[in-house]
C-alpha cells in the first residue's frame, strides 16, 4: 500500500485505523464497542509519529480483547455520581416521603462525607466513619440509621447493574435505630385517658382526640377521614387515605420575597395534594366504632354544621371529618400543637401525639382482644409491631404477681380420699414441679 493510500485509507467496517491527516498529525480510532444510543463507540488518537499512534492504538486494542476496559457507556461511577443517578431511577417508583427520605440522605450526608470515593472502591470502614462522624456532630441515631438503609439500597442497585462486585454496605455496621434506642413509653392510663377527653370536650373537633385513644389511628389517617368513610348507622369507619404533610416551594418568581425556608414565601405552592392513599394493603382497613364513640361523632357533625353555616360562602366543602372552621384540611403541625396544649390544660403529663397509638393498642391488650383482631384494627402487616406497641403497664404486672402469688402460695387443699398425691389440674402440676 502506498503512503498515498495510507494516509487516506479507513476501516469502514469497525476496525481499528491509523492514518495521517491533513493537518500533518497521526491518527487513529479503536473500535470499543457502541454508546448508549447506538452509535459506534470509536476514541480518537493523535500524535506526531505513526508509531506513536500505532502503540496507543494495540494498547487500547488489548484492553478492549482482554475485558479490563468498562462496558460501552458506562461511566466512571463516584459514590456522588451514582447516587444522583439512582435517585433519578428510583423516584418515580416512591411515594413522596420515602423519596424525600432518601435524597436527604444523600444530599446532606452522604455526598459531603463519601461522595468523592471511586464507588467500586467503597470500603465498609468509609461508611462506618461516616456514621460515627455524623452521631459526633450530634445526628440522631435514627437519622445514621437513615443514611445506612438509603447507601445500601443504592449500591444494591449498583451491584445488580454489575457496577460493583459485592455490596460494601451491606458489611458495615449498621448503627442503631432510635427504635433500638427508644426509651420504654408508658401509656395513658383509663384515669389519664378519660381527663385527656373530658378536657377535649370543651373545645372543638373533640372526637379527634377520642378516635387518637380508642382507635389508635396514626396521625396522617385521622386527618384524612372524610365523612364519607364513616358509617354512623353501620357504627363502621373505613381507613382508606392518608393527610399528606405539605411540602412548599418558592412562588415568588421573577420577585425573589427573601425568605429563606419556602413554607414562609407569601406566594408559596404546595408540591404535594392534601391526601394520598394509606401505604399499604394492612393501613386500609375497616374499624368497628363503639358506641359511646358514634354519639361523639354525631355530636362533632352537628358542630361542623354549624360552622359551615356561620362562615357561608368562606367554607370549602371538600367533606373532612375533621376540618378548619372554613372547611380546609388541618394541618398536621397545627394538630400536634393542640395535642400539646391539650395535654398541658388537662394536667396530664407530656407526651408525643404518636403515644395515643401506643395507649390504644395497650388497652386492646389490657382487654385480652386476640392479636390477629388487633393487627387488623391499627394497620400492622406484621405481628412485631404488637410487640413494640403494646405495653405491660404497672396494672398488668400487678395482675400477673396476683395470679402467681395465688397459686403458688395458695393454702393446701384437703384431698378426697382416693385422689392422689399429686392433685389434680395444672395447678397441683405447677405446685409439685
Amino acid at each position: 500500500m502506498s503512503e498515498e493510500t495510507e494516509k487516506r485509507h479507513k476501516n469502514p467496517d469497525g476496525r481499528s485505523s491509523i492514518y495521517l491527516g491533513s493537518d500533518g498529525y497521526w491518527h487513529g480510532r479503536v473500535t470499543m464497542g457502541l454508546k448508549d444510543d447506538g452509535s459506534p463507540d470509536r476514541p480518537h488518537v493523535k500524535r506526531k509519529k505513526k508509531e506513536d499512534v500505532v502503540a496507543r492504538v494495540k494498547q487500547l486494542e488489548i484492553e478492549r480483547d482482554s475485558g479490563k476496559v468498562r462496558p460501552v457507556g458506562e461511566k466512571k461511577w463516584t459514590v456522588e455520581t451514582w447516587l444522583l443517578h439512582w435517585l433519578t431511577i428510583v423516584q418515580p417508583n416512591l411515594r413522596f416521603g420515602a423519596y424525600r427520605a432518601y435524597e436527604s440522605a444523600a444530599r446532606i450526608h452522604l455526598i459531603p462525607g463519601i461522595g468523592k470515593h471511586k464507588l467500586d472502591k467503597l470500603q465498609p470502614e468509609h461508611l462506618e466513619r461516616l456514621y460515627t462522624r455524623m452521631q459526633d456532630a450530634g445526628a440522631r441515631p435514627g437519622t445514621a440509621h437513615q443514611v445506612h438503609r438509603t447507601i445500601r439500597t443504592a449500591l444494591g442497585v449498583a451491584e445488580a447493574r454489575g457496577h460493583i462486585k459485592s455490596n460494601p454496605a451491606t458489611k458495615a455496621k449498621s448503627p442503631r435505630s432510635d427504635i433500638e434506642q427508644e426509651e420504654e413509653i408508658e401509656p395513658y392510663t383509663v384515669k389519664e385517658i378519660q381527663a385527656i377527653l373530658r378536657e377535649a370536650d370543651r373545645g372543638r373537633n373533640s372526637a379527634r382526640w377520642a378516635i387518637a385513644l380508642a382507635l389508635g389511628l396514626r396521625q396522617g389517617e385521622a386527618l384524612g377521614l372524610k365523612w364519607s368513610d364513616v358509617d354512623l348507622d353501620g357504627g363502621i369507619l373505613q381507613v382508606r387515605r392518608s393527610r399528606n404533610k405539605p411540602h412548599y416551594v418558592h412562588g415568588c418568581g421573577d420577585k425573589p420575597c427573601g425568605r429563606k425556608i419556602p413554607g414562609h414565601c407569601p406566594e408559596r405552592v404546595s408540591t404535594r395534594p392534601d391526601a394520598a392513599p394509606t401505604k399499604s394493603r394492612a393501613g386500609r382497613r375497616t374499624i368497628g366504632l363503639p358506641d359511646e364513640l358514634v354519639l361523639i361523632l354525631r355530636t362533632h357533625q352537628k358542630q361542623q354544621a354549624g360552622e359551615k353555616e356561620a362562615a357561608r360562602q368562606l367554607w370549602t366543602d371538600e367533606g373532612w371529618l375533621f376540618a378548619s372552621r372554613t372547611g380546609k384540611p388541618l394541618n398536621a403541625r397545627t394538630d400536634h400543637q393542640e395535642w400539646k396544649d391539650l395535654l398541658k390544660a388537662a394536667g396530664i403529663r407530656k407526651g408525643r401525639l404518636h403515644d395515643a397509638r401506643h395507649t390504644a393498642a395497650t388497652v386492646m391488650l389490657l382487654l385480652g382482644i386476640p392479636e390477629r383482631a388487633v393487627m387488623d384494627a391499627m394497620g400492622w402487616a406484621t405481628t412485631a409491631m404488637a410487640k413494640r406497641y403494646q405495653h405491660i403497664t404497672t396494672p398488668v404486672r400487678r395482675d400477673i404477681a396476683n395470679r402467681v402469688g395465688g397459686l403458688l402460695w395458695a393454702p393446701p387443699v384437703e384431698k378426697p380420699p382416693g385422689k392422689g398425691e399429686d392433685g389434680d389440674g395444672a395447678a397441683g402440676a405447677l405446685v409439685s414441679a
